[in-house]
């Protein structure tokens, strides 16, 4: 609201736009009400959703400005208040129409603002556009839903409406990852979130959630008072559906098979001729006007789009009318298949490879979960390109089950089979079960055998080599190394041979082959920096991390760990080897409560399992034994105990060396603020007003709403008692401060 009134400062017309649902006009009306009520403006609203030609608009706005002139000479204007403000409410099936009034109005009055709502602008010179978005839906994992329900417009939306009909019901540790869930899956949407909090008279949250997948059957309780077009979200969508050309409807419809989003490429391969596809970008640019489609958000490159999912959820229903989603599905499963080819040719796939694939993997994850040929051997190649994609990112249960179902489903043996069960074998031992990955990769690495496709076998022999090492299978693992290595000098790739050289350094090291570690490492090490992203590199540096520890270069050592440890500092279950690492550099170091917490921290993230075999845990247990002698009792005590609580972001600020040791084992608490931001909403926990906070910590009120503003500015956070709940959610400390 009040960036709409700086617009209305500053410009004469103003045009509220957005997806149907996302309440333009309620907006409206309550900036027009605010500015009655302030005496600013006189307002009138004329509703346009009935008006079908330029007679009848032009009748209802002169007639309401006359009103308003009336009005304004009986009652007389507030102080200052020299304009009226006209509300045009639902213009998008008249903008031509809308256009030529306001064109010819404008310009003769010059006291007059207009405020008009539509799903597209008006496109007339000196407007002024707001594009009117959902409402903050909330973040945060299922340990912390009841915190980002607490900080969530649309959950609050959500329990004002599930109030009205359900009196007293509440949001809880119990159901809050449910309401966060159905806010989630509606986008935010103020209409279809009132419709669902209604439902909540008749059905549990868990049967709403279940039936979101459906949205257009369920939410059909519109207000009985409203128009047509509000008493179901299919009708309001129908609304917009209705006023799209021919070619509009027809993408919308195809668009609807990419629940993960789409650029021009994606898009343009749903369409049937070349022609209509070089029309894409500019149907797009429609589409995004017409507020039907919306950007993706975090996006860096070409300009990636996506459909709200009731928007989506319509086109899809639209798609099945018209009988197209058989060939819709056709051509994306063809297009994604394309795009994953280099899975099959490359032995070590490129990183702008796997960056596209990334970008695609809601679609890649909606595609194999649509796919019901059991015979259909394509599935397989995009089961192993959604694995190498999880793999990257920390991979869901959601999507290993997913590629488990794949491989059961199809063809025991196709030219695909041995590309799923790599990726199933990675997530496996990504989940610590090394039995099944290494019989998942075996299986792989046979089936190749029969295939003339080097590039493949290459990459399958590297990755089960890695598994017996991790199996403490050396010999195993040497072996497919070296066979590995005769593949790369076949092919010539210098890439593959580096990869093959620094898993070599690592059995050269446990064997005390120091000089031939150290050699190997110095050579690929720079050109593995320039082939492979940051995260493939971590297990070279963790190796040449272990040969300056072995050398005795502390700081050597502790580097590469810490190179190791940022390249995936998002995936800590990646880097629990570099963990470890830092904590036995720690210990030789004497800071044995940094090296305990660590290796206490690495154990539990990393289940238990670790990537170094007997030889690596010798030398961790060495480290730990060290600590246990060197510290007194109660301090081990703490060590381990802060060891075991840390979370994400204290194992980082622990193992990179940015909080101190005494820090980290006086609270384990995961927070953005300063130590004195802490001591503010301590005091905000205990009920003490802003002079009361302000006199315990001997400075000015002012002082303290400063740091009260900087708090919930961090935490995106609207009122002391979200604060609160924020600080019981993470067990901030409410002792009092002297």
């Amino acid at each position: 609201m009040v960036e709409v009134g700086r617009l209305l400062h500053d410009a004469l017309l103003v045009t509220l736009t957005g997806p149907a649902g996302v309440g333009k006009s309620r907006l409206a009306l309550e900036i027009a009400g605010q500015a009655q009520r302030g005496r600013r403006f006189e307002a009138a609203v004329v509703q346009l959703r009935q008006v079908t030609d330029a007679i009848e608009l032009r009748q209802r706005v002169m007639t309401t400005l006359d009103g308003l002139t009336s009005a304004t000479a009986q009652h007389g204007s507030g102080p200052g208040s020299t304009s009226h403000m006209l509300v045009l409410d639902d213009c998008e099936h008249i903008l031509d129409e809308c256009g030529l009034l306001l064109g010819q109005l404008l310009p003769r009055l010059g006291p007059l603002k207009v405020l008009a709502t539509s799903r597209e602008p008006l496109r007339l010179p000196g407007e002024a556009v707001f594009s009117v978005t959902g409402l903050a839906m909330p973040q945060g994992d299922s340990h912390t839903a009841l915190a980002g329900c607490l900080r969530s417009d649309a959950v609050r939306l959500f329990l004002d409406r599930a109030r009205a009909v359900v009196p007293g019901f509440q949001l809880t540790e119990a159901n809050a990852a449910q309401i966060g869930e159905i806010c989630r899956r509606l986008d935010g949407l103020p209409l279809p979130i009132e419709m669902a909090a209604r439902l909540t008279r008749v059905f549990p949250l868990s049967e709403i959630v279940a039936r979101l997948d459906d949205p257009l059957s369920l939410l059909t309780s519109g207000w009985r008072l409203a128009d047509d077009r509000h008493q179901s979200l299919r009708a309001s969508l129908e609304w917009g559906y209705d006023l799209l050309s021919a070619p509009e409807q027809s993408l919308f419809r195809k668009l609807s098979v990419l629940p993960g989003g789409f650029g021009a490429d994606g898009a343009a391969t749903l369409v049937d001729h070349a022609d209509e596809a070089s029309d894409v970008p500019d149907l797009l640019v429609a589409l995004r006007t017409k507020s039907l489609i919306v950007p993706c958000a975090e996006q860096d490159g070409p300009s990636r789009f996506r459909l709200l999912e009731c928007i989506r959820s319509h086109g899809h229903e639209r798609l099945v009318a018209e009988k197209e989603d058989t060939e819709a599905y056709e051509r994306v499963t063809a297009w994604l298949t394309t795009l994953s080819a280099p899975l099959q040719e490359q032995a070590v796939v490129h990183p702008s490879t796997l960056w596209r694939l990334a970008e695609e993997r809601g679609n890649l994850e909606h595609l194999l979960r649509r796919l019901d040929d059991d015979t259909d051997e394509r599935q397989q190649l995009l089961a192993g390109a959604l694995a190498a994609v999880e793999l990257s990112r920390g991979p869901s249960e959601d999507a290993v089950q997913l590629v488990s179902n794949v491989l059961n489903r199809t063809p025991e043996v196709s030219r695909y089979s041995s590309i799923a069960l790599e990726g199933m074998a990675a997530l496996a031992a990504w989940r610590g079960d090394l039995g099944t990955a290494l019989r998942h990769a075996g299986r792989a690495v046979e089936m190749e055998r029969g295939y003339d496709r080097h590039p493949v076998l290459g990459r399958l022999l590297l990755l089960r080599s890695a598994l017996h090492a991790m199996a403490n299978e050396q010999d195993d693992a040497v072996t497919d190394l070296k066979e590995c290595f005769r593949i790369s000098h076949h092919l010539h790739d210098e890439t593959l041979t580096a990869l093959c050289r620094s898993g070599l350094a690592w059995h050269q090291l446990q064997d005390g082959d120091l000089r031939s570690a150290e050699q190997a490492i110095a050579e690929v090490l720079p050109l593995l920096r320039t082939r492979i992203p940051p995260r493939q590199l971590r297990m070279t540096l963790v190796t040449a991390g272990m040969l300056a520890l072995e050398q005795g270069d502390l700081p050597t050592a502790e580097a590469y760990f810490v190179e190791s440890l940022r390249s995936c500092a998002d995936h800590l279950r990646e880097a629990v080897v570099a963990i470890e690492g830092l904590a036995v550099t720690a210990a030789r170091a004497y800071q044995f409560e940094k090296g305990l917490q660590l290796i206490e921290a690495a154990t539990r993230i990393g289940g238990g399992t670790s990537w170094g075999g007997s030889w690596w845990r010798d030398r961790i247990q060495t480290a730990r034994t060290a600590a246990l002698k060197a510290l007194t009792t109660s301090r081990v005590d703490a060590a381990l105990t802060a060891g075991k609580m840390m979370r994400h972001r204290h194992v980082l600020s622990i193992a990179l060396g940015s909080e101190s040791n005494g820090a980290a084992t006086e609270t384990a608490v995961d927070t953005p603020l300063s130590r004195r931001e802490q001591d503010v909403v301590t005091l905000v926990v205990q009920g003490l007003s802003n002079r009361q906070i302000a006199a315990r910590m001997h400075v000015s009120v002012r002082t303290v709403e400063t740091h009260l503003h900087h708090i919930r500015t961090t935490l995106g956070l609207r009122s002391r008692a979200h604060i609160a709940a924020w600080a019981a959610e993470r067990q901030i400390a409410t002792a009092s401060i002297a």
